[in-house]
């Protein structure tokens, strides 16, 4: 289920909140990980826009019957979560039912996860919209996954849209999307986004200046 030996030693949530999911993209790609953004079609579906955490994945496939223990795996699932992980759910872009919905909503503010995002769709938007949780997917559908989608794996490695999604990632979505960050590389990618920041923010204000934008890409190198 959860495989406490490959969780990292650093929480990295309260440095990726102020960074946004372009910024680690550019760097994620200048240090060779250039297919770390998961697909665009993959949005918030809340109003809560902003997502960052440590990964759990998950994946679960489409079933045509009702399996003797309904919601088995997707129970598990969301038992086996920790404060600051957020839930990434590899469904296949299944558009038949919805996977998630309020109550799922509800035990994972209870323990401090920090999100869901899936190729799935949700429901009981009434509900989840005032709750401050952010659920990224690919739709919203009024119908149950009971006999229609079904967890099959927990805690075991992942691929959405050919991004590779294990347990100890790091994750940041925005409104560009959602980008994974390797466990191996996430300090020195946070480190970077930052230093990056700092300069887009030096840029800002010359470009804000009227300064021509070939001089200040001479100068600074970002753009």
């Amino acid at each position: 289920m959860r495989n406490k030996t490959t969780a990292p030693t650093t929480d990295f949530t309260a440095a990726l909140e102020p960074l946004y999911s372009a910024v680690l993209a550019d760097v994620l790609d200048s240090l060779g990980y250039r297919h770390q953004a998961l697909p665009a079609h993959i949005r918030p579906l809340t109003p809560a826009k902003k997502i960052c955490g440590r990964v759990f994945p998950a994946a679960a496939r489409a079933t045509y019957k009702i399996p003797a223990k309904p919601y088995e795996l997707e129970i598990a699932a969301v038992d086996a979560l920790v404060r600051g992980d957020v839930l990434v759910v590899d469904a296949a872009e299944d558009q038949t039912c919805a996977f998630w919905g309020e109550l799922l909503t509800t035990a994972c503010l209870a323990k401090g996860a920090r999100g869901v995002v899936m190729t799935a769709c949700t429901r009981d938007m009434w509900k989840i919209k005032d709750l401050n949780f952010p659920v990224y997917g690919i739709g919203w559908h009024p119908g149950d996954s009971k006999g229609r989608l079904d967890v099959i794996t927990v805690g075991e490695p992942i691929s959405i849209g050919g991004v590779r999604a294990r347990q100890g990632d790091w994750l940041l979505g925005d409104e560009d999307g959602v980008v994974i960050i390797p466990q191996e590389v996430a300090a020195e990618a946070i480190r970077l986004a930052q230093e990056k920041v700092s300069g887009e923010n030096l840029v800002r204000e010359e470009l804000a200046k009227g300064v021509p934008v070939g001089e200040v890409f001479r100068k600074y190198g970002i753009l």
